[in-house]
């Protein structure tokens, strides 16, 4: 006899085989899908109910910021976004902006010059730099990798190193600081950084590809060829889910699909533009011509790999700090870099570089909005569940102070942030709150961090 179902008692939804339904297979590809109601979830909290899993990612910014522009107004939760923030006052209550974090690491101290690199590599390890531009490098684990050791086996990528700059391990970059320093965040050792992707087209075929080297070869050559999406190929197996699915997670899918895509078509046109000089660098092979767009594609490519559960771990260098980038689109011909010095004395200086950190914070704020849109099987945004830092290790760009760093902290971090305020805290170690986030992600036997002092507190 069929059991009468009320309104409050929803139909049963299929169980789906999720050892296959976590992917759509064909020559040589394997997309990742995201989190359906039917799938089976293995992550539980309180009661049993099931939680959709936490990601925590780190974007860099380069050269400090214009500070008059930067701080907002007001305190708590009653605060007023500043110019440059404004791009982000769609997800006001998602953000904290934070106020009073240190690193001590990236101050001279005995080693003189060199504030770019040694911030860059104090970023998200709170070590201070070996000085050096041979292979003896020395730096620390940083935030990223030691949260990956804990739960980088429960994804496919345990973690994911992108940057929107040059790729770089070896050289002399900075005042006696290697390369290595200023082109990588992120180190799995201390001796050893953990290169970084730069190129959007093969960061997605990572993400997205799978077999042998060989399959993924031909695969690629044939979808040039033929001028196919990745999708084309698994379109048969993507039909035959449809079928399976109840109706939310059929638009979920068509969604997903459409948005992957989009993304493969952005990627292909941006490539047909060619290789472009900026000031100062060469644009690494197989980006986008325009900046912006490489930003964009990064951020996006970023966010699907958190929509699929592909990684819960990232980084992602927008710019090696010190970088000298132009942003003609933007009205600012001059090197980002040099705008930064002497600018006290040269007002319009001030305000291209006021416009640069807007330019920056637009681009973080597309991807805050990727993530908001993007549905956990338990209906919660993307953003919800994550933790997003964006910052640098340098304050003022023209005096390279480390004071008082720039931080804004994205995301609720799966119901365990606070977001919507402005933190002015106690002057402090930036590596408390590193402390603190890693306690977020479940690493919960991590005692001290770089220069810790403590955790911060409440987030």
């Amino acid at each position: 006899m069929k059991k009468n179902l009320t309104p409050d008692t929803p139909p049963a939804l299929p169980r789906l085989n999720s050892s296959r339904r976590h992917f759509l297979r064909g020559l040589g590809v394997a997309v990742a899908l995201p989190a359906f109601e039917c799938f089976t979830l293995t992550g539980k909290g309180a009661g049993g109910v099931k939680t959709p899993p936490r990601r925590i990612a780190f974007c860099s910014i380069p050269n400090g910021v214009q500070q008059d522009n930067w701080w907002p107004s007001g305190e708590g939760s009653a605060f007023v976004l500043n110019r440059t923030m404004q791009p982000l006052e769609p997800y006001r209550d998602s953000i904290q902006v934070i106020a009073g974090l240190n690193h001590e690491n990236a101050k001279p101290g005995p080693d003189g010059g060199g504030d770019h690199a040694r911030a860059n590599a104090t970023l998200l390890t709170g070590v201070r730099a070996r000085k050096t531009a041979g292979a003896d490098i020395h730096l620390g684990v940083s935030i990223d990798q030691i949260i990956a050791r804990k739960i980088g086996n429960r994804t496919r990528f345990a973690s994911l190193e992108l940057t929107c700059d040059k790729v770089r391990k070896a050289g002399q970059c900075d005042s006696g600081y290697s390369c290595a320093y200023l082109y990588n965040i992120s180190w799995r050792s201390e001796t050893t950084p953990m290169t970084p992707e730069s190129n959007p087209r093969l960061l997605f075929e990572r993400l997205f590809g799978s077999g042998s080297s060989n399959d993924r070869a031909a695969s690629h050559q044939q979808r040039q060829r033929d001028q196919k999406s990745v999708l084309d190929f698994i379109m048969e197996d993507a039909k035959a889910l449809r079928r399976e699915l109840a109706y939310n997670d059929g638009q979920k899918l068509d969604e997903y699909l459409t948005g992957v895509r989009e993304l493969e078509q952005r990627i292909v046109r941006s490539e047909q533009f060619g290789e472009l000089p900026e000031v100062a660098m060469q644009v690494p092979d197989g980006t986008p011509a325009d900046f912006g767009e490489h930003m964009d594609l990064m951020f996006g490519i970023l966010a699907l790999a958190f929509q699929t559960d592909s990684t819960r771990i990232a980084t992602l260098l927008l710019a090696g700090d010190g970088t000298n980038y132009a942003f003609p689109q933007i009205g600012v011909p001059e090197g980002h870099h040099w705008l930064t010095h002497d600018a006290g004395s040269h007002p319009d200086q001030w305000e291209k570089v006021a416009r640069i950190d807007r330019y920056y914070a637009e681009h973080f704020a597309r991807f805050l909005g990727k993530l908001h849109s993007m549905r956990d099987f338990d209906g919660s945004s993307v953003l919800s569940n994550s933790m997003i830092f964006y910052g640098g290790a340098i304050a003022d760009g023209n005096r390279h102070t480390h004071d008082n760093l720039p931080v804004i902290l994205a995301g609720g971090g799966g119901g365990s942030l606070s977001p919507g305020r402005f933190i002015q805290c106690r002057p402090q170690p930036m590596s408390n709150l590193f402390l603190s986030l890693a306690d977020h992600m479940g690493v919960d036997d991590l005692e001290r961090f770089g220069d810790s002092t403590g955790r911060i507190g409440t987030l």
